[in-house]
């Protein structure tokens, strides 16, 4: 799936994936070198004007790391949600604290996720 590109925010993208939050460092162990079912993930992705956490292209999951930084930005993190789904793209956001304070529970989560969205791909190819 070819997604649309800001070129304009690829600078901010690679500091971004140097100057990645805690959490998302914890996420970033499991998900990279294909650890997750196999499949890849990017980090930092830019779709549109938005920059995303984790994508994972095979599945069109975006996978969105919540801290401090989203307090009070829900109207914001609806348009930005509303946006990405209107690509086609699946959304599992997730809390820094989860990540931090729960890591297995997190890890759970996304790997159930990710099975859904690989059966409900299954049961359409057939």
């Amino acid at each position: 799936m070819k997604l649309p590109k800001n070129k304009s925010l690829s600078g901010l993208s690679v500091a971004l994936r140097h100057n990645m939050t805690k959490a998302e460092s914890v996420l970033w162990r499991y998900l990279q070198n294909k650890n997750a079912f196999g499949y890849r993930f990017r980090r930092q992705k830019v779709i549109g004007k938005y920059i995303v956490d984790f994508y994972c292209p095979r599945l069109a999951l975006v996978i969105e790391v919540d801290g401090n930084s989203h307090d009070n930005k829900y109207a914001y993190d609806e348009q930005r949600d509303k946006y990405l789904k209107s690509l086609g793209l699946n959304i599992l956001r997730l809390n820094n604290e989860d990540i931090l304070f729960g890591v297995d529970k997190a890890l759970y989560a996304v790997e159930a996720y990710m099975q859904y969205l690989i059966n409900t791909h299954d049961k359409k190819a057939q």
